[in-house]
């Protein structure tokens, strides 16, 4: 077993671990507990990822999990860039097949396209699979300015009547994705995307919010420290009746109290 501490912060629970590779195996080793659990009583599970590098750790241990029934999994993912390619290296969806969905036998991956004819047909789509495929598990991370999904503090709405929509990006999410080798230039990442809202993504039975690293440890102290409001997105995640926050030290740096 991992080193690793645990708190919680209004209902979610809250495990701190050594470093990024710990957190991510032992996230992996619960998710696919979870998965074979909720598979003894329902034909499918649903679940929603996230691309991003703070995932990766996670989603390669994941695919490494034995007791997973991947043909009994519905994939879907939360956001994807507005005018990128289907194929381009910096698509959310090119990023999770790369990672997961070419390396486990999933029953089905639905896909945001970022490049429709129509985005409001688009979002009515895929927000209609969502309707049909009820989520179970998320899959989850945080950003800089600690947004979920790509609902950024100056969109977010914790009441949000979409389950999916169109939004500006905001600077700092925009530079997040050059500091994560993402892109070269701040010139050069889309100023739009469409993301699920955070109703769509709380209504999920269990949440699993992998943040590592020294760049979200701001994130996290607000996350953790500040009230639910919507200039915190993440903070909604501490309503969740089933919402687990998995960090490293580093990313755990600035909660003074405590120390791995």
């Amino acid at each position: 077993m991992a080193q690793m501490r645990e708190m919680t912060a209004n209902k979610m629970k809250v495990k701190i671990y050594e470093n990024r590779l710990q957190m991510g195996n032992e996230a992996a080793s619960e998710v696919g507990k979870k998965i074979e659990e909720l598979l003894m009583d329902r034909e499918f599970v649903n679940i929603i990822f996230a691309a991003a590098p703070s995932q990766n750790e996670f989603l390669f241990s994941l695919c490494q999990q034995k007791n997973v029934d991947w043909g009994r999994v519905n994939a879907f993912h939360m956001d994807e860039y507005v005018g990128l390619d289907e194929g381009a290296p910096q698509s959310f969806g090119q990023f999770l097949r790369e990672r997961i969905f070419d390396k486990v036998p999933v029953n089905k991956v639905y896909y945001i396209n970022g490049k429709p004819d129509d985005l409001n047909n688009e979002c009515y789509r895929y927000s209609r699979l969502l309707q049909q495929h009820p989520t179970d598990i998320v899959c989850m991370g945080i950003g800089e300015n600690t947004h979920i999904a790509f609902n950024d503090p100056h969109v977010a709405d914790f009441n949000d009547p979409l389950g999916i929509k169109v939004v500006a990006l905001d600077e700092v999410s925009r530079q997040q994705q050059v500091n994560d080798g993402c892109f070269k230039r701040i010139e050069d990442v889309p100023k739009y995307a469409i993301t699920l809202t955070v109703p769509t993504l709380l209504h999920a039975d269990c949440i699993y919010c992998l943040v590592p690293g020294s760049n979200k440890a701001s994130a996290i102290n607000y996350t953790i420290n500040s009230e639910v409001n919507e200039s915190y997105p993440s903070t909604s995640l501490k309503n969740h009746r089933n919402a687990i926050l998995y960090l490293d030290k580093d990313s755990a740096a600035k909660l003074k109290e405590i120390i791995l």
